[in-house]
């Protein structure tokens, strides 16, 4: 299983604000399939079993961002690829809070 964390940020908008960008680019990729997502307050969990899905999604959230008038976009993701088992986004959450008092 492979989880990224992908945050997108639009340079030189006209406002601070950057909620409508990553709402767009999020929604660019509700649609594909073996693709699950989460948004958090820092960026978006992106979750699947094969890395081109992971890649796939992030240039399109990318070149979305792009398309709607912003000519530099920064980009970091962060991936943690898992072969021993495969545990989902809300599982590991769940191992980390089981030791939280």
């Amino acid at each position: 299983m492979i989880q990224a964390e992908i945050s997108v940020y639009p340079m030189a908008t006209r406002t601070t604000s950057s909620s409508f960008y990553i709402a767009k680019a999020i929604e660019s990729i509700q649609n594909i399939n073996r693709l699950r997502y989460k948004i958090n307050s820092m960026g978006t969990v992106l979750e699947s079993d094969e890395i081109d899905i992971i890649y796939e999604a992030s240039k399109k959230m990318m070149e979305t961002v792009h398309n709607l008038g912003i000519d530099r976009v920064e980009v970091v993701i962060k991936i943690d690829s898992r072969r021993d088992k495969h545990v989902k986004m809300e599982e590991k959450i769940d191992s980390i809070k089981k030791h939280l008092i």
